[in-house]
C-alpha cells in the first residue's frame, strides 16, 4: 500500500492499517512529500511502488501473467477478456493525466493514453520479453522518460 507522510488523522491511520491487516503479505510505503493525489503529486513513488510489488510476487506471481498475456494469443475468450480489463484500466488512468492537463501541468494536446502506455512499457517489456528483474531504477527511468516525452511533446495528441 502506498500512503501519503503518516498524518495527524488517527482515524485514516487506522483504516490503513486495517486494510494491511487483510493480507499476510502486505507492505506500507509512504510517499512523504505528498498529499491525497500521491500518483498526481509524486508519479516516481507511484510508479515505484508498483515496480516492488511486481519484484517483491517474483516468479510464481510473474508465471500467471506470462501465461495469461499467451492464452490471450490461444484463446478468444481470454483475449477479449484480457482487451477489455486493459481498456478499462487505461480509461482509469486516464484521468489523471487529464487533470494533469486541465491545471495546466502539461501540455494541453497530450495524449493521455499514450502518457500511461510510455509509462508502463518498460515494465511489461521486462515482465514479459526479457525477464530482466524490475526495480526501482525501472521505475524510475519509466518516469523520468515519460515525462521529458510529455516535455518535448513527443506524446502529443495525432
Amino acid at each position: 500500500m502506498l500512503s501519503r507522510a503518516p498524518n495527524r488523522d488517527l482515524n485514516w491511520d487506522r483504516k490503513q492499517t486495517n486494510l494491511l491487516d487483510l493480507s499476510s503479505n502486505s507492505q506500507q510505503l509512504f510517499a512523504d512529500r505528498s498529499g491525497h493525489n500521491i500518483q498526481l503529486e509524486q508519479p516516481e513513488a507511484a510508479v515505484r511502488a508498483i515496480a516492488q510489488m511486481v519484484e517483491h510476487v517474483g516468479s510464481p506471481g510473474n508465471a500467471v501473467v506470462q501465461a495469461t498475456v499467451a492464452d490471450a494469443s490461444r484463446v478468444p475468450e481470454i483475449g477479449d477478456l484480457q482487451r477489455r480489463f486493459y481498456a478499462e484500466r487505461l480509461q482509469l488512468d486516464e484521468v489523471m493525466i487529464r487533470r494533469a492537463i486541465d491545471r495546466g501541468e502539461i501540455p494541453a494536446d497530450t495524449d493521455p493514453a499514450e502518457v500511461i502506455k510510455t509509462l508502463i512499457a518498460p515494465i511489461y517489456l521486462r515482465l514479459l520479453i526479457t525477464a530482466e528483474p524490475i526495480d526501482a531504477t525501472t521505475a524510475d527511468r519509466a518516469t523520468e522518460v515519460t515525462l521529458v516525452s510529455v516535455g518535448e511533446g513527443v506524446l502529443r495528441s495525432r
